[in-house]
């Protein structure tokens, strides 16, 4: 018995240094780049403010080869503001560039990089007799473009008596053969190098050069020798491209969302915590400290892996953080019932976790499935969201899995074996699920109805069935951040008479809305281009006391395919996951009535949108499909208790009363998981920056509609199509 304390001592005191060490490594970092400090998180440009554009490519049928080198050439004008920003292919034929705020510049100006980055950018090699054509004004032909530059990189050469500095450039196969030609031609002659109409340099030709490899020296410094590099890499685009939209973001808004999403986080956290603990006694305490691991184990791999964190990848990780505690909920009520059968404490977790793990497993891979849907499919911030939620899937079945086993094996060596200190499981009274099936049926179906007989009654009173925000429609929404607050009377009769004179527009073009309990006032109107939007920042800067101005346009060419895209992705997940099921519970009638009842719940939540005209915008999507995910683990867990339980029961037991007796004993876990997974979700809501409220109240609508469907409607619509729709061999 000692010794096997002393191991669990053993196991503990490692346990504690290993936390202790990430607890390190999480506020200092590890060798001389701190890797892993929490405080070094990339933000994304919501939080962190910058640019964000999107380009349509205007040439027909561009090669992959094309669409590859245009990205390259963006990305390093993106390097060259000395930010952590992104180019990617979006589609088939756009291109998106995200650029953060740098850290290290507080003149960073947006709308400056903005009209630079999208230019065609002509760059141009001319020999002596071309420039001299060029310098008049008439026709010339190039020696090389841009387009032939495979790479240029500044360096140092230090092979002579004085230190030189030089530009390396390799060119394509046809731009060497040409330069062969004219370098052979004119050696002791200038090469003319033009950016954009200037002549940026003119370097001498000693000897021919055939090999596509050249130096270009006798350059003054190595900041002018990087200047000059960094131009012809980021030379002309192989493509043309016209701006589809743009969002420029400011900075304070970050930091705003930041504190009040951590402290939301922090104090829900809490909450969660202080319920395991009054739920499930001594494992809910194990469970909370395994909460703990959990959240510095999310903060290190977001350190480590470079993920940038955006507003919705907050929201993403809170509501993480409430479904990890599923996991412990469905292991600690599986030991609960362990213990009063007669089990002891030890045989007792064992088994628990054993009888628990199918359901864990399934529960979350299908919620994983749509995350990874999301993933795919979303863009931007929506990506965010999906990107911490699948990490946050992940930890938390390694957390319930791996280190609440671990401590809870570590409490039970150290010889804390008695019954009371885990609760025992209270005799269950079935409910008649299936019998009141009827009454839900019904109560859903007019839910449904009211939705869907709105959408004509918004249609005939705004002219849009639902209330599509900018990212559907198309337009340009600015939001200003004042010294000073302005209600909404007062921002019609001194801001927007400022907006209508620098824009041109009417009134009936313009939308105010005055961001509650802040200085933010948000102005969206019809599309600007950036000449009009420009002015209109001026003017309001001139005007008013202003510390930050963000903007944002979309494209309608875009927002229609958001639409599409928000079903594409419900269906698609909807197919896989039943497709999931259906192999895992062999029959497929399992994972059509999950279906089913998924569809459901988007119906309702649908429904709300449709009433209450709620924004329908982007994260619209990412709502839904979390709605998807939360919901399909709570019916998960249902299925899996009728499965195991019609493999013990005997033959005279009634399919119906299996049914109902699944439904009760899983009951306590389906509102202990919404509770808490709620409760997460609401702390957010109350606190959370404005531009999350309508995401987590539709979130909160989600997880009640969740928890209600996987009751009372999935298993009764599983026990009519098993009644109903019975294979033969079955009669």
């Amino acid at each position: 018995m000692k010794k096997v304390k002393g191991k669990a001592f053993a196991k503990l005191l490692v346990f504690l240094l290993i936390v202790a060490g990430g607890v390190y490594m999480a506020m200092y970092g590890v060798d001389k780049e701190r890797v892993g400090k929490a405080k070094d998180i990339p933000l994304g440009l919501d939080l962190n403010g910058g640019l964000s554009v999107t380009y349509q490519i205007e040439n027909e049928n561009p090669s992959k080869d094309e669409i590859a080198a245009t990205i390259d050439k963006l990305q390093r004008r993106v390097d060259s503001y000395k930010s952590e920003g992104e180019v990617y292919k979006e589609g088939d034929d756009r291109i998106t560039v995200e650029l953060p705020r740098p850290t290290d510049d507080s003149n960073f100006d947006a709308r400056a990089v903005l009209e630079e980055l999208g230019q065609p950018g002509k760059l141009e090699f001319l020999d002596p007799e071309n420039y001299q054509l060029w310098a008049t004004g008439q026709e010339y032909e190039s020696v090389l473009t841009g387009a032939n530059v495979k790479s240029a990189s500044a360096g140092i050469d230090d092979s002579g008596t004085v230190k030189d500095y030089v530009v390396q450039l390799a060119l394509d196969e046809a731009g060497a053969a040409s330069f062969g030609e004219a370098t052979t031609a004119n050696v002791g002659n200038s090469i003319y190098i033009i950016y954009d109409g200037k002549v940026q340099s003119a370097p001498i030709v000693q000897q021919p050069i055939t090999d596509g490899n050249c130096v270009i020296n006798k350059i003054s410094s190595y900041e002018e020798a990087e200047q000059l590099a960094s131009t012809i890499k980021i030379g002309a685009l192989p493509l043309e491209l016209s701006q589809l939209q743009y969002q420029i973001v400011g900075a304070k808004l970050g930091k705003d969302a930041i504190s009040s999403s951590l402290k939301a986080g922090a104090i829900g956290l809490g909450i969660v915590c202080v319920l395991m603990i009054i739920l499930y006694l001594l494992p809910g305490f194990l469970a909370a400290i395994a909460l703990g691991v959990y959240v510095l184990l999310m903060l290190l791999t977001l350190s480590i892996g470079g993920t940038a964190l955006t507003l919705p990848g907050l929201a993403g990780i809170i509501l993480s953080i409430g479904m990890a505690v599923d996991a412990n909920v469905i292991i600690f009520t599986r030991i609960k019932e362990e213990l009063a059968d007669g089990k002891g404490v030890k045989t007792a977790v064992d088994s628990g976790f054993h009888k628990a793990l199918s359901a864990i497993l399934d529960g979350n891979i299908t919620t994983l499935i749509a995350a990874f849907v999301l993933m795919k499919l979303g863009t931007g911030s929506i990506k965010g969201f999906a990107t911490t939620l699948v990490i946050g899937i992940v930890l938390s079945m390694f957390t319930a899995l791996i280190i609440t086993r671990i401590l809870l094996n570590i409490v039970v060596d150290l010889g804390l074996t008695n019954p009371k200190l885990y609760g025992k499981a209270k005799a269950i009274k079935t409910g008649a699920f299936v019998k009141n099936s009827k009454v839900f049926f019904v109560l859903s179906i007019l839910a449904i109805i009211a939705g869907l007989v709105f959408l004509p009654i918004n249609k005939s009173n705004t002219g849009k069935i639902l209330n599509y925000s900018l990212e559907f429609t198309g337009g340009t929404s600015t939001t200003v951040t004042f010294t000073e607050a302005y209600d909404l009377e007062r921002a019609e009769s001194e801001i927007l008479p400022v907006i209508l004179s620098s824009t041109g527009l009417s009134a009936g073009e313009v939308q105010i809305q005055a961001v509650e309990d802040t200085d933010q006032v948000i102005f969206k109107t019809t599309e600007l281009d950036e000449t009009v939007a420009a002015d209109m920042e001026a003017a309001l800067r001139d005007n008013f006391e202003i510390s930050e101005i963000s903007a944002e346009s979309i494209s309608s060419t875009i927002s229609g395919e958001m639409k599409k895209d928000a079903v594409i992705a419900i269906a698609i997940a909807s197919v896989l996951m039943l497709i999931y099921i259906a192999v895992r519970f062999s029959d497929v009638r399992f994972g059509a009535s999950a279906v089913l009842a998924l569809l459901h719940d988007v119906l309702v939540v649908f429904a709300i949108y449709s009433i209450a005209r709620l924004s329908v915008g982007n994260t619209f999507i990412a709502c839904m499909l979390t709605i998807v995910g939360y919901s399909i683990n709570a019916t998960i867990i249902i299925f899996d208790r009728i499965r195991e339980n019609m493999q013990n029961a005997d033959k005279k037991t009634e399919l119906d009363e299996i049914v109902n007796t699944s439904i009760s004993q899983t009951l306590t876990r389906t509102i202990y998981t919404s509770l808490t997974t709620f409760v997460m979700v609401l702390v957010l809501f109350i606190m959370g920056v404005e531009s999350l409220k309508e995401f987590t109240f539709t979130l909160m609508a989600g997880i009640v509609c969740g928890a209600y469907s996987s009751v009372c409607i999935t298993g009764p619509m599983w026990y009519f199509f098993k009644k109903k729709l019975v294979k033969k061999e079955e009669k």
